[in-house]
């Protein structure tokens, strides 16, 4: 019986498989739990390979977290052609989906120690920072004066709604249009206390 032949892979698709891997264990684990030794046995390969790869278990984890941010905003990418309130609606729409079908890829970036490894959390901050951006473009689209405050307001809100994905989207069975009407009406709340001084 012949022996089982390995796909060779080049450098790029082997490194791509390695975070893809990285990124399917946190479907059920945080982050701080994978090691190099874990996505060795995951991949099949040498321990030295990962490292290879991605120098450090610090690198490792920061190239997951960036691929898991970036997988969260190209799920939750605006449709331009979307009046601004609807666009709101469905990107919210799919970030709640995206949260409920990931939650462990979602908890690893608000979480653990994601969130506490300083070059991890720059990924987490840009993932949070893009979001904001998208926001500040529908309200300011909407008629909102772009200010300093209005941004600063958004990056807040959108830490305050990841806090409210984690309670209600991943642990409870809320309904998805509440949450997402619920997400609707406090950014616009935060918004309009922005705008009340000026009117």
């Amino acid at each position: 019986m012949a022996a089982e032949r390995r796909t060779r892979l080049s450098p790029d698709e082997r490194r791509a498989q390695l975070i893809a891997l990285g990124v399917a264990f946190l479907v059920d684990r945080p982050l701080g739990e994978l090691t190099i030794e874990d996505l060795a046995a995951r991949a099949d390969v040498s321990r030295g390979l990962v490292f290879h790869y991605f120098g450090s278990l610090q690198g490792l984890h920061l190239a997951v977290a960036t691929r898991a941010g970036d997988a969260l905003l190209e799920a939750s990418a605006p449709v331009d052609d979307l009046p601004p309130r609807e666009r709101l609606h469905d990107t919210l729409t799919r970030i709640v989906g995206f949260v409920r079908a990931y939650r462990g890829t979602f908890s690893s970036l608000v979480r653990g120690v994601a969130s506490g490894d300083p070059v991890v959390r720059r990924v987490v901050d840009a993932v949070r920072e893009a979001n904001a951006e998208r926001l500040r473009s529908v309200f300011v689209e909407d008629g909102a004066a772009d200010s300093d405050l209005l941004r600063v307001t958004l990056r807040a809100w959108v830490s305050f709604a990841e806090e409210v994905l984690i309670e209600l989207a991943l642990d409870s069975d809320r309904d998805a249009d509440e949450i997402v009407a619920f997400l609707e009406r406090t950014v616009a709340g935060v918004v309009a206390a922005v705008e009340a001084p000026r009117r």
